[in-house]
């Protein structure tokens, strides 16, 4: 296999190792030397409250938005004051947890660097129907993603030089998951995206969820009333606000195809052609669809992780593939779905 310089595959934009071997990691003073964009502390905090469920969103290093929202969910559900800042009441909360390391140094493996990939992929959604699959762009596109994080920061972490090929050690933010005993009832399909996604087979089970306009996110409630994990979402907008309302999960769809209708979209002519999009990480949809008892409303994933609560969408919920991924587990037909201001 060809070898890939990281610099070379930001050009054009990647794998979940779950086979490959751990090394151990760099000293925290070691990395801080390398690059001072990373806050090495930030990236500790957002790796655990990644892990425990409260999805900082993409892991970065960075005190943005995601990483405000994942602070007030894990402190709220801690019951310390909602501050959204990494203070010392946090920072006891989250020591319990300090044993899980924010990277982890893994030697790839030609599993993990597998494709196919769309080097190029078209725009117009009927030059898409003509693909197989809506799939990643690159190696380092995938790794990414499959690390919860972006090619910028795998560049910040390693070096440009880093070759991306079998036996090659690689430095990530730390997303491994615990387990991956999914359920056997998922199809073989998704329990691969799901460890691609390194999604934690053990999750807690939703008696509703919660997403709440006002600040941005989805909540999820254990039967015990609990927050049990909390999300950064993009919802509606000014031409396709969020529905208000109380509503339940119908089912969801794995990998699912896409029905591009330019009926249903404001910004597009009806004049272009209806098509089905093939699945892929990089479709509409993402990686899954949860639908919903409202007409063509649904939550899902995205292609661009870097928006999530960002940008607008038209009227679902839309989250980062891997924490759309990781709902799914959580929720079943049935659970309610409260929407609010």
């Amino acid at each position: 296999m060809r070898t890939i310089a990281i610099l070379a595959a930001l050009s054009t934009l990647a794998v979940a190792v779950p086979g490959a071997t751990q090394n151990t990691a760099p000293t925290a003073q070691t990395l801080r030397q390398r690059t001072d964009r990373i806050d090495f502390d930030v990236l500790h905090a957002q790796v655990i409250l990644d892990h425990l469920g409260y999805s900082p969103g993409v892991l970065d290093g960075r005190r943005g938005m995601s990483f405000v929202n994942a602070l007030e969910g894990f402190q709220e559900s801690r019951g310390i004051e909602v501050t959204g800042e990494l203070d010392r009441a946090t920072i006891r909360a989250l020591r319990p947890f300090r044993a899980v390391r924010p990277v982890k140094r893994l030697t790839l493996t030609e599993g993990a660097l597998s494709g196919p990939y769309v080097a190029n992929m078209p725009e117009s959604p009927e030059e898409q129907a003509r693909l197989d699959r809506l799939g990643y762009r690159s190696p380092m596109e995938k790794l990414a993603e499959m690390f919860h994080t972006t090619p910028r920061v795998l560049l910040e972490l390693n070096s440009p030089d880093t070759r991306l090929a079998p036996g090659e050690p690689v430095l990530f933010p730390n997303a491994l998951p615990t387990s991956r005993d999914y359920p056997s009832n998922l199809p073989q399909e998704w329990r691969d995206t799901l460890s691609d996604l390194n999604v934690d087979a053990s999750q807690p089970e939703a008696a509703r969820i919660v997403v709440d306009k006002s600040d941005g996110v989805l909540r999820v409630f254990d039967e015990s009333d609990r927050l049990v994990a909390q999300f950064t979402a993009t919802m509606g907008s000014e031409h396709d606000p969020l529905p208000i309302g109380r509503w339940e999960i119908v089912g969801e769809a794995y990998n699912p195809p896409f029905n591009y209708n330019p009926e249903l979209f404001w910004d597009v002519s009806d004049s272009e052609a209806e098509v089905t999009l093939p699945p892929g990480p990089n479709g509409p949809v993402g990686v899954v669809w949860i639908d919903l008892s409202k007409e063509h409303y649904g939550i899902h994933g995205t292609a661009e992780p870097t928006t999530i609560g960002r940008a607008q969408s038209h009227g679902c919920i839309r989250l980062t593939n891997w924490d759309a991924a990781r709902l799914a587990l959580m929720v079943a037909p049935g659970t309610p779905a409260v929407f609010q201001e």
